[in-house]
């Protein structure tokens, strides 16, 4: 062949870089392909203790999303029970009805306050009349002892902080003519205290039990490394790179995590379901005001795939430290 045939076919020849490239990559998409397969497969060759362990992850990853829920609800127990949060003014005894609603203005102008509600004695007394064992003693009574009562509707929690509202206590006890103010928000800071405790205890908890998930997974791969030692002995032998060896395992941590995160999530939706009833009660007694909701479907959707990449994580670590040792 001449040297201009030679020079003329070149400029049409592929470069031997970009085809040797090619199938580099085409090699190792199959690879992927394949080790995705073989290792589905090799979980389902065995179902009872791919069953064993899928559950027991399952199970681990579900007890946080069921407190999740629980706290949740609890905190919108906490909102719809706070919409009624009221403070409870009582004047002194001769106070008259101009001086309370005089009262009732100046502190219905406080931005922590919603609305006022002036209650006269009469309606005290009438309140304690309907009452069971009260009717007799109230007719003994030669006049009304009950003072006006102001009643302060508050704003919701998400204007009026604590600090404001313990702020407005303090000023509506200095008032003249004021007798007592009677706060019945101090339950709410104790919830609100104990939500804080909860949530802290649920980041913890999910903490321990995705760990205990990880190891389940690296244990479950160290096992099966070491049952197929001289398979990869072999592999090693013959110039096949630690990532071509691990990456069956790698899938199989992933299939793991990603079965049991769908385990957690059923698991999760079917506590919501069992609940159904109850929370229906609760909510009807609370004149529907109480809406109890349920997980978010994002949170339900991300565990699968978090739980797939602690699998994952769980899996290369093990393998790694594995295939250090046969080296």
């Amino acid at each position: 062949m001449s040297p201009e045939t030679t020079h003329a076919a070149t400029p049409n020849a592929p470069p031997r870089n970009e085809h040797t490239h090619g199938r580099r990559f085409g090699s190792w998409q199959e690879h992927h392909g394949w080790s995705a397969a073989a290792s589905l497969r090799r979980l389902a060759s065995r179902p009872l203790g791919s069953l064993l362990t899928i559950a027991v992850m399952g199970l681990a990853l579900a007890l946080p999303l069921a407190f999740y829920l629980l706290l949740g609800n609890v905190q919108k127990l906490g909102d719809a029970l706070g919409q009624n949060e009221t403070i409870s003014v009582f004047l002194q005894p001769g106070q008259t009805a101009q001086q309370a609603r005089m009262l009732a203005q100046q502190l219905g102008d406080r931005p922590e306050v919603a609305a006022v509600t002036v209650k006269t004695p009469q309606q005290g007394m009438d309140e304690l009349a309907k009452m069971q064992g009260f009717t007799g003693a109230l007719q003994t009574l030669d006049d009304n002892p009950l003072p006006y009562v102001l009643q302060l509707q508050l704003q919701p929690r998400a204007q009026a902080s604590a600090a404001a509202l313990e702020q407005l206590v303090t000023d509506a006890r200095a008032l003249h003519g004021v007798d007592l103010v009677q706060d019945a928000g101090s339950w709410r800071q104790r919830l609100d205290a104990l939500l804080g405790v909860g949530n802290r205890a649920v980041l913890v908890l999910a903490s321990l039990l995705a760990l205990a998930a990880l190891l389940v997974v690296g244990n479950t791969v160290r096992v099966d490394i070491a049952s197929r030692s001289e398979e990869i002995g072999v592999l090693l032998l013959v110039g096949a790179s630690g990532a071509f060896v691990r990456r069956p395992y790698l899938y199989a941590g992933i299939w793991y995590g990603l079965f049991s995160g769908i385990l957690a999530a059923v698991l999760a939706v079917l506590v919501e379901f069992a609940l159904a009833a109850p929370v229906a009660q609760l909510s009807h007694a609370y004149d529907g005001k109480l809406q109890i909701g349920g997980l978010p479907l994002w949170l339900l959707l991300a565990v699968p795939l978090a739980a797939a990449a602690l699998g994952w994580l769980g899996a290369r670590l093990v393998s790694a430290w594995q295939l250090r040792r046969a080296v």
